[in-house]
């Protein structure tokens, strides 16, 4: 597997991990996770990865999570499931980014010491 970058050109994280890829010589794939949004598999793959649950990367002040009622959603086992439906459904709902190295790894890559992982 190719190292793979959830992107969103318009957000300065994304826009910094990308660029970050980009001096250390990484080869990658750039997924515009917008446009091409990640199935409910992918999800549960890259939280697995993450060792995080659906509701660790969601973007809860996002007009969408408002309009959902995310706020009040359970956060227990049994939510789950509806979480990364969400996720899938209204992919702005996912933080990012969200890098997945060659060797297997998932890194959401917010922080300078997340980014550092990328090196």
């Amino acid at each position: 597997m190719a190292t793979e970058i959830w992107h969103n050109p318009k957000c300065s994280k994304s826009r910094t991990a990308k660029a970050m890829l980009d001096d250390t010589g990484v080869e990658y794939v750039e997924r515009r996770y917008l446009d091409n949004p990640p199935s409910t598999d992918e999800i549960r793959s890259v939280l697995t990865k993450l060792a995080l649950e659906p509701w660790d990367i969601t973007r809860t002040a996002e007009p969408e999570a408002k309009e959902l009622g995310i706020s009040a959603w359970g956060r227990s086992p049994a939510d789950r499931e509806r979480w990364i439906d969400a996720l899938a459904t209204h992919p702005r709902l996912i933080q990012r980014p969200i890098v997945l190295t060659d060797d297997g790894r998932a890194i959401l890559a917010r922080s300078d010491d997340t980014l550092d992982a990328l090196r």
